[in-house]
């Protein structure tokens, strides 16, 4: 069981605090996979997100699906637009002099040599080793440019171009003699649908038990235009309950979990379809063209409507115009069953 929103993901093979960033596109070395070609935004050319060589699961993923026509809650919509009638969305994500916001993935070459990792608190939930991770002079983890230290959510993803596979990481830090050391992991196969990758009951890097990877936008696509998936977002307090496409739920120690108007992990919001995106610099059109498409779901405990993409030097100012959308004009679509 576990906690609010920390994360560590290391994405191997493919493309909160302050933290060094870059956008892991810049490495050498091939892959072993074959697949589709992309188009230059991240995305292949049969519409599937990419991260370098790698798809970011398959079109009918839960992240992956186009939800304009999905039915809406009216009862959560409700409870969702009462609840946060004073919250705006919030880009937990950019750039600050020389820090660099966001959650940073790692791109690791075919023929990296996979390597032990420890779990010191929630091994029992987590994914085994070895891995195929960075080199610790390599590798970016969120929230520091120390990797032998952890302050805050210390995020690592990788994603290894080899075997399209990604490890997501939880408070991790690189030990000179324990080596790779994180509170837990997770490990999906990215050619695959993420559903059923986690067993139900199941946290991973993030409390939801969702993959990290695919909620993050990159620049590149958010620049090209057309983000096509669903992005995560975070709420302070969750209830005791979730749903698909999660597979865990979890309560910070300040919350309610029986509290019937919190909402589950796994929820799923969109922004409704009239609202009028014509006055937004192309980025910000972009990330709500992708609220109006894929949704947002809720995947992790921190700040009410916060959501995060990757961290890159490349970001400006424009997401800005992010933070005038109120949280009353998205809508909460059908839930589905509790668990």
């Amino acid at each position: 069981m576990r906690r609010g929103s920390w994360l560590l993901i290391v994405v191997l093979g493919c493309g909160g605090g302050p933290s060094e960033s870059g956008n892991g596109n810049d490495r050498d070395g091939g892959s072993t996979k074959d697949g589709p070609g992309t188009d230059g935004d991240g995305a292949a050319e049969d519409g599937v997100p990419r991260v370098g060589a790698c798809p970011v699961f398959t079109a009918d993923d839960a992240w992956n699906i186009d939800v304009r026509n999905a039915p809406v809650s009216a009862a959560w919509t409700t409870k969702f637009q009462t609840r946060y009638a004073s919250v705006h969305l919030h880009p937990d994500f950019g750039n600050y002099e020389d820090e660099h916001y966001g959650i940073p993935i790692n791109v690791v070459p075919s023929g990296t040599a996979a390597v032990p990792v420890t779990y010191d608190l929630y091994a029992e939930e987590s994914d085994p080793g070895p891995v195929v991770l960075p080199l610790p002079t390599d590798v970016r983890i969120e929230g520091t440019d120390d990797p032998t230290s952890c302050d805050g959510h210390c995020h690592l993803l990788a994603v290894a171009e080899g075997t399209c596979e990604v490890f997501e990481g939880w408070l991790c830090r690189y030990d000179a003699q324990d080596g790779y050391v994180c509170a837990n992991g997770a490990r999906f196969d990215l050619e695959r649908s993420s559903q059923g990758q986690r067993p139900d009951g199941y946290t991973s890097a993030d409390a939801a038990g969702l993959s990290i990877l695919a909620g993050l936008a990159r620049y590149d696509e958010a620049a090209a235009g057309a983000i096509r998936h669903a992005l995560r977002f975070t709420v302070a307090c969750t209830q005791s309950h979730y749903v698909s496409p999660a597979s865990h739920q979890a309560v910070p120690n300040d919350c309610d979990g029986d509290d019937p108007n919190a909402p589950p992990m796994g929820m799923r919001v969109r922004l409704r379809a009239d609202f009028d995106t014509d006055g937004y610099s192309a980025i910000p059109k972009a990330f709500l063209e992708a609220m109006k498409h894929y949704g947002f779901i809720l995947a992790d405990n921190g700040s009410d409507f916060y959501f995060q993409s990757e961290a890159d030097p490349r970001w400006g100012d424009e997401l800005d115009e992010l933070k005038q959308v109120p949280a009353t004009a998205f809508e909460v679509l059908e839930p589905g069953t509790f668990h």
